[in-house]
């Protein structure tokens, strides 16, 4: 399956760079035979008494850095732990970087360069770990933003607040999960009344999720790792709610990965604490989720491919010329669409 078959044309003025406010203002395409515009504070007349919403409640850390080699100025994002001190990160520029430089981001807070791979990746040892790492990234750090965003700065004093969703409680991303980034008070009363359920599980995006797909056949992909858990209280409501007759509405694609990471060949869900790499493109066939709310995704990339897998590829092809055709916002910060799911044939 070639790459190209999940290109399509996305006009820069499509890509959200605030979010509309309030959240659940947000325009929510249906996707389902046909096509249905609505507004996210619309969702719970989309759903059933008994629906099941599972929720990612990971939450965002400042993981993005501005520092100095010398007199050169760096940026880092960083993307994966490895140790108390240590963390893989992206590097920009990363070209004259080399093992055993020191950068220093603020007086009495820097790294060093360990090992340097491809992609402008780098690993970086900090000088202390644990909580004192932490506390130097919520003091210095700011909200690792995706490239599309436009910032002059690292981030400014919205982003924090408007890149964490409600129900974030368990900090180690450094992506947010964009879709529950819709969710307000009001919407969740109104799911309550409607007699909607939700649960939560965690997954701790990475920051590989906005890594171009640099080959040329799908086969040829390798997926980055996030570390997810489900527990046994969340694991036994999904398979209640599925036991009942009741859908299941994963909110965003780090849910929908993780259910089916843990999910039996029967649909089953066990409780799984681990990493996940999975990669889903069209043919494969879903086990856990009936529906699906997601934001609108970048051309050729694995979410995109994710979507089409769900929906089915012409059809999210057709929902996203409608969605550019119709002024809808694209990306993190833009608007969502709820997919029916499609079997495979």
């Amino acid at each position: 399956m070639k790459v190209d078959t999940f290109d399509f044309d996305l006009p820069r003025a499509c890509i959200a760079q605030r979010p509309v406010a309030p959240r659940d203002a947000a325009r929510l395409l249906i996707v389902g035979e046909e096509l249905e515009n609505a507004r996210v504070s619309d969702l719970p007349r989309h759903l059933n008494p008994g629906d099941l919403l599972v929720l990612n409640d990971t939450k965002v850390i400042p993981a993005r850095l501005a520092g100095r080699r010398g007199a050169a100025k760096v940026e880092v994002t960083l993307h994966k732990v490895v140790d108390a001190a240590t963390w893989r990160a992206f590097a920009r520029p990363s070209r004259r970087l080399k093992k055993g430089d020191r950068i220093d981001f603020a007086p009495g807070f820097a790294a060093e360069v360990e090992t340097k791979g491809e992609g402008g990746e780098v690993t970086l040892s900090f000088e202390q770990g644990g909580a004192y790492l932490e506390a130097a990234l919520e003091r210095f750090g700011a909200m690792p933003l995706p490239p599309y965003i436009q910032r002059p700065d690292l981030a400014d004093p919205r982003d924090p607040g408007d890149y964490q969703t409600m129900f974030a409680r368990v900090p180690g991303a450094v992506a947010a999960p964009t879709a529950g980034l819709h969710f307000t008070p009001g919407l969740l009363d109104a799911l309550d009344a409607r007699g909607v359920k939700r649960i939560a599980l965690t997954l701790h995006v990475g920051a590989g999720t906005f890594l171009p797909v640099k080959v040329d056949d799908v086969a040829d992909h390798k997926m980055h790792a996030e570390w997810g858990e489900i527990t046994a209280q969340a694991a036994a409501a999904i398979n209640a709610a599925r036991d009942k007759g009741n859908q299941v509405v994963a909110v965003g694609s780090t849910v929908l990965r993780l259910l089916e990471t843990a999910a039996d060949a029967a649909g089953r869900l066990h409780p799984f604490t681990g990493k996940t790499d999975i990669f889903i493109t069209p043919g494969y066939r879903f086990r856990t989720a009936d529906k699906f709310l997601t934001n609108f995704h970048l051309p050729r990339s694995t979410l995109f491919m994710l979507v089409s897998a769900f929906a089915g590829t012409q059809r999210m092809k057709h929902a996203y010329t409608h969605a550019k055709d119709a002024g809808y916002r694209f990306y993190s910060y833009g608007d969502a669409c709820l997919l029916n799911r499609r079997e495979a044939p």
